[in-house]
C-alpha cells in the first residue's frame, strides 16, 4: 500500500502512520515512561505501536490453524524440510508440549495484550486537550486498544480456552495469575467489544478504507463479535448463532459503515486493497517497511525456491523463495482419486470447474494477476531470451507440480509411480499444488510487497450469516447469500450450475458448507476453527488417522509457559 506520508492532526486518521512507521521494540520501552508523552504525535505514535506487534503476530496463528488442518501441507522435499518431524507432528495432531509454535502464539499474544494495557491505562490517565484531540479522538484511541486487545484475547481462547485474564498493565492486582475459566474470557472479550464499539469511527462511504486502513471502526468490532458468536458452542457450549446472524446482518445492512463484496476474487489481496470495500480490517503492509504476511510463515513460501526465475523478483526486499506449503493431495502417487470427505482442497475447487481461480497465477502486467494456485511445469524466458523451465531447489529434475505427495522426481507429470505409499516423509519438489494469495509481483511493477495483510473481509460476514441461516433450516437463505459472493468465481454462463439452488443447481447443506468455507477462505488462516465447529478436526484426512480423543481440540501450554508460571496446569490430555 502506497501512501503520501505527513502528519494529520485528526487522530482518526493517524493509523497511516502505523504502515509506515517502522515503530522498532526500543521505542515502546520509551512509552512505558512518564515522560514520554510530550505531544500529539507521541500519543499517535504510543497507541499505535501495539498494531504493529499484532501484525507481526498473525504469522503464528496462521502455522498453527493451517498446519493442523485438512488443506495445507508442509511435506518433506528430499533434503528439505523434514525439520526433526514437526510439521508431519502438526499435521497429525501428534504436536508436543515442546513444540513452539504453540509457544509463539501464546506469548505474542500476551505480549500484544500488555501493549495494549498499557496504552489503554496511560490515556485514561491523561487529558485529550492537553494533546490537542477532541474527547471523541480520544476515546476512539482507547477503543482501538480494547478491541485490539479483546482480538488477541479471541486468539488465545481458540488455541488454549484454558488462559490467565490480564487487564492492567501497572496493577498486577488486577490479572489472575492462573488460569479462569473460558467463560471468564469470553465474556470479557463480548463486553469490551460492546463497550469499544459506539467510540469507534463508521465507515461512512464507498471507496476503501483509504489512509484508515489498519484501524479499528465500528464495523470490524461488530465482526470480532460475529467471530466471537459463531464459535461460542465451541469455546462455552452455549449456541450464539442468534446474536452471530444479529450483528453480521446489521453489518450488511450498513449499520456499522459502508462495504460492498469486491468483483474480483483476489481484489481484498491486491496491492492497492485500501481502496476495496470488501475490506472491513486489514494490517497495513509496504515494501519498504513492514510486510509480515509475506514472510516465509505466511505467502512467501508457498511458491517453488527458485520461483524468483519465473516472478521475475529477485530484487525483493523478503529474499529467496521456498518451497515449504503445498496443497494437501487428492491423487496418491499412482495417480488414484482418494475418497477422504476431508482435504483434497484442489478436487473441493474442480467440483466447480469452471472456477476463474483454478488458473494458473501470472502476472500479467501493470500491477494485475489472475489465478490463484501453481501447478504443471512453469516456464519463463531466462536471461538470454529462451524458454526455460523452473527446476527443484537442487536444480536436478524440471519441476511439475502435480495434486499428489510422492518422490516423482523428474517424472513427466503424465506419469505415475508403481506405488500407492504417500505420507509427508514420501515428498518431494514435484509433490503438491503450490499457491498465491497475494501477488507476487515482479520487480518492474510498484504493487511488490505493497498489499495490506486483510484480516477481516466481507465475505467472512456473509458466509458467517449464511452458516447461522443453514444450521437454523433456511438453506435458501443461506443459498442466496453464498451465491452474492461465489458468482464472481465463474463465468456468467455457468451460473445455472455453478451457484447453489435455486438460483442454480449446486446443492447447499453442511457438508458443502465446510467445503466452501475452505475455498473461499483458503489459506488465509482458519481453516481449524471452521473444522472444529463442523465436528471435523478430530476426523482422518490424508497421512492422518482420527484421533484418539479430543484433547487435540485446543494447544498444549509449553513447558517454559508452565515454567515460568507455577500457578498454570496444563491443558488437560497433555
Amino acid at each position: 500500500m502506497r501512501r503520501t506520508m505527513k502528519y494529520m492532526a485528526g487522530a482518526l486518521v493517524a493509523a497511516s502512520l502505523v504502515g509506515c512507521t517502522n515503530l522498532d521494540e526500543n521505542l515502546y520501552d520509551q512509552v512505558a515512561s512518564q515522560n514520554y508523552y510530550n505531544t500529539k504525535s507521541d500519543v499517535i505514535r504510543a497507541v499505535f505501536r501495539p498494531f504493529e506487534h499484532a501484525f507481526w503476530s498473525v504469522q503464528s496463528r496462521h502455522v498453527l490453524n493451517e498446519e493442523s488442518a485438512d488443506q495445507l501441507i508442509t511435506p518433506t522435499r528430499e533434503d528439505w524440510w523434514d525439520d526433526g518431524g514437526r510439521w508431519a507432528r502438526m499435521h497429525r495432531h501428534e504436536w508436543l508440549t515442546t513444540n513452539g509454535e504453540a509457544q509463539t502464539e501464546y506469548n505474542g499474544c500476551f505480549q500484544g495484550i500488555m501493549q495494549a494495557n498499557l496504552v489503554i491505562e496511560d490515556l485514561e490517565q491523561r487529558s485529550a486537550a492537553k494533546f490537542g484531540f477532541s474527547d471523541a479522538e480520544f476515546k476512539n484511541l482507547k477503543a482501538q486498544n480494547r478491541v485490539l486487545r479483546a482480538w488477541f484475547y479471541l486468539r488465545l481462547l481458540d488455541a488454549f480456552r484454558n488462559i490467565p485474564l490480564a487487564v492492567s498493565y501497572y496493577d498486577t492486582s488486577k490479572n489472575s495469575t492462573g488460569q479462569v475459566e473460558p467463560r471468564k474470557v469470553y465474556d470479557f472479550i463480548e463486553s469490551e467489544l460492546k463497550a469499544a464499539l459506539p467510540e469507534l469511527t463508521r465507515k461512512t462511504s464507498l471507496g476503501g478504507n483509504q489512509a484508515a486502513q489498519g484501524q479499528w471502526t465500528q464495523a470490524s468490532a461488530a465482526a470480532l463479535l460475529v467471530r466471537l458468536y459463531l464459535n461460542a458452542k465451541v469455546y462455552i457450549g452455549e449456541d450464539h448463532y442468534t446474536e452471530c446472524a444479529q450483528y453480521a446482518q446489521d453489518i450488511l445492512d450498513g449499520k456499522y459503515g459502508s462495504y460492498k463484496v469486491a468483483d474480483r476474487w483476489d481484489a481484498a489481496f491486491d496491492w492497492d486493497n485500501q481502496t476495496s470495500d470488501e475490506v472491513i480490517f486489514a494490517f497495513p503492509g509496504s515494501a519498504g517497511r513492514t510486510h509480515w504476511h509475506y514472510n516465509g510463515d505466511m505467502f512467501w513460501w508457498s511458491v517453488p525456491s527458485k520461483a524468483s526465475d519465473w516472478l521475475k523478483d529477485t530484487k525483493n526486499k523478503v529474499g529467496t523463495h521456498n518451497i515449504k506449503y503445498s496443497a494437501s493431495p487428492s491423487y496418491n502417487p499412482k495417480g488414484e482419486k482418494y475418497t477422504y470427505e476431508l482435504g483434497m482442497p484442489i478436487e473441493r475447487f474442480k467440483q466447480y470447474p469452471s472456477d476463474v481461480r483454478l488458473k494458473m497465477y501470472t502476472n500479467l502486467g501493470n500491477n494485475r494477476r489472475e489465478g490463484l494456485f501453481i501447478f504443471g511445469k512453469i516456464s519463463y524466458t531466462d536471461d538470454k531470451g529462451q524458454t526455460a523451465y523452473l527446476k527443484d531447489h537442487n536444480g536436478r529434475y524440471t519441476l511439475d507440480l502435480r495434486d499428489a505427495v510422492g518422490k516423482f522426481g523428474g517424472t513427466d507429470g503424465n506419469k505415475w509411480l508403481a506405488t500407492s505409499e504417500s505420507r509427508l516423509e514420501d515428498g518431494d519438489d514435484n509433490s503438491g499444488w503450490m499457491f498465491a494469495k497475494y501477488p507476487l509481483y515482479s520487480d518492474d511493477e510498484s504493487g511488490q510487497l505493497e498489499a495490506d495483510y486483510c484480516e477481516i473481509r466481507l465475505p467472512e460476514i456473509i458466509y458467517s450469516l449464511a452458516e447461522c441461516k443453514l444450521r437454523s433450516g433456511d438453506a435458501t437463505t443461506a443459498a442466496q447469500l453464498l451465491n452474492s459472493v461465489r458468482k464472481r468465481n465463474y463465468p456468467s454462463a455457468d451460473w445455472s450450475t455453478a451457484l447453489y439452488a435455486p438460483e442454480g443447481t449446486a446443492q447447499l447443506d453442511l457438508k458443502e458448507m465446510l467445503a466452501e468455507w475452505g475455498r473461499e477462505f483458503f489459506a488465509e488462516g482458519r481453516r481449524r476453527i471452521d473444522l472444529i465447529r463442523f465436528g471435523k478436526f478430530l476426523d482422518a484426512w490424508w497421512d492422518k488417522k482420527a484421533d484418539a480423543d479430543s484433547h487435540t481440540l485446543i494447544f498444549p501450554l509449553h513447558r517454559d509457559i508452565l515454567g515460568a508460571n507455577r500457578s498454570l496446569k496444563q491443558n488437560p490430555g497433555y
